[in-house]
C-alpha cells in the first residue's frame, strides 16, 4: 500500500448498496471475505487490482467508479 492511500476516495459502499447488495453477497460473489468488504468501505485496506477488477464486475461499473484519486 502507498502511503498516500488514505487520500483514496472510495464508493464501494454507495455502489453495493445501490446494487441492493450486503456486504456479504457481494464478498461471495467477489469470492473474498465479507471482513475484507468492510475493510476496504471502512478505508482500512485497499483492495489488489484484480480484487478491485472483481467488485467492479460484480457491482457492473468501472473501477474507476468505486475508487479515485482526489485532484
Amino acid at each position: 500500500m502507498g502511503r498516500n492511500h488514505h487520500k483514496l476516495k472510495n464508493n464501494l459502499e454507495e455502489f453495493r448498496r445501490a446494487a441492493g447488495l450486503t456486504q456479504q453477497d457481494l464478498s461471495q460473489k467477489a469470492e473474498v471475505s465479507r471482513k475484507s468488504i468492510n475493510a476496504i468501505e471502512n478505508g482500512i485496506y485497499v483492495p489488489s487490482t484484480v480484487l478491485a477488477l472483481k467488485i467492479a464486475k460484480t457491482l457492473k461499473c468501472k473501477v474507476e467508479d468505486l475508487f479515485k484519486l482526489p485532484l
